[in-house]
């Protein structure tokens, strides 16, 4: 593994290092997919924008001028694919019973658990969890995704989104605020833990 910084690894792809880049890809691709997955309810679609991410990275990391951390250049091109290929659809769709979302819950939460009842009762949570993310607004959702689950910063996401750190955190406190009402109204007490 690399002990060079993105930055460095920039300044070697600039300099034609292709090997430079593809380290920057194997170091940030796993979470550009998680990103893009939570995004797009869809993993094919995710794998689609994670591949077009590193892409237009490769053919734009001429014009990378260093006044953002190359991460978060590469993420803010991860997001805007992945709003772009939410407004190409047409039609919103439910919640597909393969949503990559729903086993990643499952297995951060309880990665070996063993009792059926529970799994089911842990799947039903997580289906309602996406549910409730993906009936918040755009702007909402992609904030909360990357400030909750994805764990960056309210600074980090402030550039990524393009806009201040209290804008951020305010709408990182509304959409709690409009998930838990919605994981509330069906039957859910994230007080206790678990169902109503």
């Amino acid at each position: 593994m690399s002990t060079r910084s993105d930055r460095e690894l920039v300044g070697l792809a600039q300099a034609g290092d292709a090997s430079a880049f593809g380290e920057l890809v194997r170091r940030h691709q796993k979470r550009l997919y998680r990103v893009a997955a939570h995004l797009l309810r869809d993993a094919s679609g995710a794998e689609d924008v994670t591949q077009e991410t590193f892409v237009r990275a490769f053919r734009a990391i001429q014009r990378f001028d260093g006044r953002s951390e190359p991460f978060t250049w590469m993420y803010r091109i991860c997001v805007n694919l992945s709003l772009n290929a939410i407004r190409a659809r047409k039609s919103a769709r439910a919640t597909p019973a393969e949503d990559p979302r729903v086993e990643a819950f499952l297995v951060e939460k309880r990665p070996t658990l063993a009792d059926p009842a529970a799994q089911a009762a842990d799947r039903a949570l997580a289906v309602a969890l996406c549910e409730g993310i993906d009936a918040l607004s755009e702007t909402l959702r992609t904030t909360l995704v990357l400030v909750t689950i994805d764990g960056l910063g309210h600074a980090e996401a402030g550039q990524i989104l393009g806009c201040p750190e209290g804008t951020v955190a305010w709408r990182v406190h509304e959409a709690r605020r409009k998930l838990r009402a919605f994981l509330a109204a069906r039957g859910y007490d994230l007080a206790t833990g678990g169902d109503a």
